[in-house]
């Protein structure tokens, strides 16, 4: 068992790696072509005072894809039927070709929503016919509501992805913990091989987007970034573990719901590009952006360790899902006071 235990752990770090060397050499091909026609336009959302290429994404997804079925060829456990790999993975495309899109040009939101709702039903689609997370709930009311909550989740990824390393310091611990629970057997073989090729390659992503950066994801990156992310969670929700899928994005579940229905009541258009969010206020009294991206990656790799302890000690989802709301809102209210 040790030896299998050891082999399934030096198959991940060899996926990790592949996916972070292949994300690395991509942005390097990419980087010349996104400098002359992928600038980000600089709004009220803009952390950065210079227009900086944007597209990342296209070489962390690629990444991402490439590892995953690279992983699944040389991995010596049979895996499923290639099929709902096949149909999340076109699902991850079509929601990139609109952040590319959105990224070129500005599509407006309602077409906008409905791709995006389109990218998130085919990943619904693709699940188990038998897969529930709430079974309380008519199979159809969850599926409907499985396709609403996607798109939020989605699109707050996105909302989140506003300064150096954020999402970085976001998704790594989140993939990170997801590949542990893999690894204990709790994720499908396809699922663990998302994950490891996913945090390779925000990995390889990294270098590009450390402060000051000279690379952004855009929403190329960020949108399918959170479908495959939600996906995972998904699954792991269903599996029995839905404390643990809420503790791991908790820190961005939390500052973009808050910011979101803070703007509601005061009436603001929330569609339009803004710099209220918790981190983007810290950023704007006091706090350097390598002192909020620190505290973030801390409080995700605490909120990881919760999730993980959650699947070990099924007893202790309450007491992680409290300690998690408490940490996640004392950073909250630390980042909306500012610096003294």
């Amino acid at each position: 068992m040790n030896r299998e235990l050891s082999a399934w752990w030096l198959a991940g770090a060899a996926t990790v790696a592949f996916a972070a060397l292949l994300c690395a050499l991509l942005i390097v091909i990419l980087l010349p072509l996104l400098k002359r026609y992928a600038l980000a336009r600089l709004n009220a959302r803009s952390s950065h005072k210079t227009p900086t290429p944007q597209g990342g994404g296209i070489a962390v997804v690629a990444a991402t894809i490439a590892a995953t079925y690279g992983a699944l060829y040389f991995s010596a456990a049979a895996a499923p039927a290639p099929g709902p790999l096949l149909i999340v993975f076109a699902a991850t495309i079509l929601i990139a070709c609109v952040g590319a899109a959105e990224d070129i040009r500005s599509i407006e939101v309602v077409p906008r929503l409905l791709l995006q709702a389109a990218a998130i039903a085919l990943v619904i689609y693709a699940l188990p016919h038998e897969l529930r997370v709430v079974p309380l709930l008519p199979w159809w009311v969850e599926r409907v509501l499985l396709v609403v909550g996607g798109l939020w989740f989605v699109n707050l990824v996105n909302f989140m992805d506003g300064l150096d390393w954020m999402t970085v310091a976001e998704i790594v611990p989140i993939t990170v913990a997801l590949a542990v629970i893999g690894g204990l057997g709790i994720l499908p073989i396809q699922g663990t091989a998302v994950t490891l090729s996913l945090c390779g390659a925000m990995l390889g992503f990294a270098y590009f987007n450390r402060p000051v950066a000279t690379l952004f994801l855009g929403d190329v990156g960020s949108l399918p970034i959170g479908l495959l992310v939600g996906w995972l969670l998904l699954l792991l929700a269903a599996r029995g573990h839905l404390a643990a899928a809420i503790v791991l994005p908790l820190y961005y579940l939390a500052d973009a719901t808050v910011t979101l229905l803070r703007r509601l009541a005061r009436g603001e258009p929330v569609w339009q590009a803004h710099r209220t969010h918790f981190y983007q206020l810290a950023t704007d009294r006091g706090f350097a952006v390598t002192e909020v991206v620190a505290r973030v990656f801390v409080l995700n790799v605490v909120l990881a360790t919760l999730a993980v302890l959650t699947i070990r000690l099924p007893t202790f989802d309450v007491a992680a899902l409290i300690t998690g709301a408490i940490l996640v809102a004392g950073l909250l209210f630390a980042f909306a006071r500012g610096k003294k």
